[in-house]
């Protein structure tokens, strides 16, 4: 009787095979879509985000100005620097800590997707809200403040807005990996105004004290704004400066979180 030996075949699993590009694509608009919905229905943390800059230039740049359209536009750039600071800081930081907490964050990495959609999506989050502040911050240095923005202004100050979230975003990112979800609001906070007062974001620098004009330079809130006062017209210096510090920043902090990520979780 001739007994044969069983053959093993091995049989690839379509879990196993490599995303299609056009799976890929699904599965990073699925992310983004589904982090821009959950932000949409949660007005109790979006608004402020949104409205907060905007009430500021309300009262100092149109209400309290005295009809000053270059003290509107210089306020305009201003505002809109320490308007997009806060959808960085708070949507990444206290989105992870909480996700972390809450189990949400082992859960997305258990799901068959890109290991970068989840951060694309809530980038996007960050850069669509950052586009609506700087948007609503315009239509009122226009409609209500006079300020002389031309259109190209208004629009250099916008993709301003747009990238300058993304400094923000690896900040916020490093601080909802050491942070518990109730611990990382506080410490946000108190980065967020700070930074944005030490930076000549409130009052120009030059009516500040030497020591903290110096100083000044350390912050990133500092460069983006230097960035956006130039797109609205004032004379700065170079630009590439301020690109290559806020550019370093960011990626040291996304390396630095994403360090604490793997072996923290």
């Amino acid at each position: 009787m001739n007994m044969h030996t069983p053959q093993v075949m091995s049989v690839a699993c379509p879990e196993d095979a490599p995303m299609s590009r056009q799976r890929m694509l699904a599965a990073y608009g699925q992310e983004a879509r589904s982090e821009l919905l959950r932000y949409l229905r949660n007005p109790g943390f979006l608004l402020p985000i949104v409205l907060f800059p905007n009430v500021f230039y309300l009262m100092f740049g149109v209400l309290l100005n005295r009809g000053s359209g270059e003290a509107a536009r210089y306020m305009l750039a201003c505002y809109s620097s320490f308007g997009v600071m806060a959808p960085g800081l708070f949507g990444f930081g206290v989105s992870l800590a909480l996700e972390r907490d809450s189990g949400l964050l082992v859960l997305k990495r258990a799901l068959p997707m890109p290991p970068g959609a989840y951060l694309l999506g809530k980038m996007l989050m960050a850069m669509c809200v950052a586009a609506v502040v700087g948007g609503l911050l315009l239509v009122l240095a226009w409609a209500a403040a006079g300020a002389p923005v031309t259109l190209a202004q208004g629009l250099r100050l916008l993709l301003v807005d747009v990238l300058g979230v993304l400094p923000f975003c690896a900040l916020g990112l490093w601080v909802g990996t050491l942070m518990k979800g109730q611990g990382a609001p506080g410490l946000l906070n108190i980065l967020y105004l700070p930074m944005a007062f030490l930076s000549g974001l409130w009052f120009p620098l030059h009516m500040m004290p030497a020591f903290l004009q110096q100083q000044a330079v350390l912050w990133p809130s500092y460069h983006l704004n230097a960035l956006s006062l130039s797109a609205a017209g004032f004379d700065t210096g170079a630009r590439w400066p301020h690109v290559l510090v806020l550019a370093g920043f960011t990626l040291a902090f996304l390396w630095l979180a994403a360090r604490r990520l793997r072996r923290h979780g």
